[in-house]
């Protein structure tokens, strides 16, 4: 589903009613009012480059709450020094739009500087969950996401906050740092969108050619695959995940990162099957890094 399909009016006009925010104080006006009134709040943050996963956040935080405000800051402290930060893309005016029709009352718009002052030396790191996977590749990458999640809910407050199961360690890292941290904030993880030919929505995917586009598409397949075997009874879980990389390395164009199977929870990777584990795969397509996962359930013994 793209976004012309989903807003067919959509266009570079700004959605008049949208409250733009740029300071930390105006923001937590509009809260402070919605709570006043005895209002849900329901926060969505962002990166910008909104797609149909984005939406879909939005609009599920629009059924549930009754202020919905949604965070665009290109946190610089979660990319590397040879990642993606300075053409990471920044379209503010279509991004605002969409946050309009999707039913967002307020979007938090911050400088760099308004986040992370002069002389800012402050970060949040989550022992263990920081340094596999994703952080063993991406060093320092999930101490900039827990440090930039925890200021955001500092700053909006908020009684509900919606991610994306795409970002699977990410999510589930950011909920063990709300619990831990004891903020007053409820984490609500949101299935992943994907495009009818299976590739999970991604800003990145804009930086796929169409063959790579092509290739990327074995990241789900090698997820079905997967969950096919366990359908279909395979319990060795060294065989899925040799499973996943034989489809991932049949594919050209495709550098593996890893294709594991790993506890829902803590994200331990496993050594005999569980009733619920979920497969990881990240893969770099081309230029372009994906990441992708599913959850493997065992069939229910009648």
């Amino acid at each position: 589903m793209s976004l012309g399909t989903l807003f067919p009016s959509l266009s570079l006009a700004l959605y008049v009613s949208l409250c733009v925010a740029e300071s930390v104080d105006e923001v937590r006006a509009a809260v402070r009012r919605a709570r006043q009134a005895g209002k849900i709040v329901g926060f969505v943050p962002t990166m910008g480059a909104l797609h149909v996963g984005h939406v879909s956040l939005m609009q599920r935080a629009r059924a549930e709450c009754d202020l919905v405000v949604t965070s665009i800051f290109v946190n610089p402290t979660q990319f590397g020094p040879s990642e993606d930060f300075t053409r990471y893309p920044r379209p503010r005016e279509t991004d605002l739009q969409i946050c309009g029709e999707s039913g967002v009352d307020v979007v938090f718009y911050p400088t760099v500087e308004t986040m992370y002052p002069a002389g800012h030396r402050t970060y949040v790191e989550v022992g263990g969950l920081s340094e596999i996977l994703e952080g063993a590749i991406r060093p320092g990458h999930f101490r900039g996401v827990a440090t930039v999640v925890t200021k955001l809910f500092n700053i909006v407050q908020a009684d509900r906050a919606y991610f994306g199961q795409k970002d699977y360690q990410q999510q589930t890292l950011i909920r063990v740092m709300t619990r831990e941290l004891d903020l007053p904030t409820e984490v609500i993880t949101c299935e992943t969108i994907r495009d009818p030919d299976g590739l999970a929505l991604s800003s990145r995917n804009a930086y796929l050619s169409p063959a790579e586009r092509q290739s990327g598409l074995s990241l789900s397949r090698a997820l079905r695959t997967a969950d096919a075997l366990v359908a279909g009874g395979e319990r060795d879980v060294k065989r899925l995940e040799a499973a996943m990389r034989r489809e991932l390395e049949s594919t050209p164009g495709v550098k593996i990162d890893y294709a594991v199977i790993v506890h829902h929870e803590s994200l331990a990777e496993l050594t005999a099957a569980e009733p619920t584990m979920v497969a990881l795969v990240a893969a770099t397509v081309g230029s372009t890094r994906l990441i992708d996962n599913w959850i493997l359930r065992l069939p229910r013994k009648s």
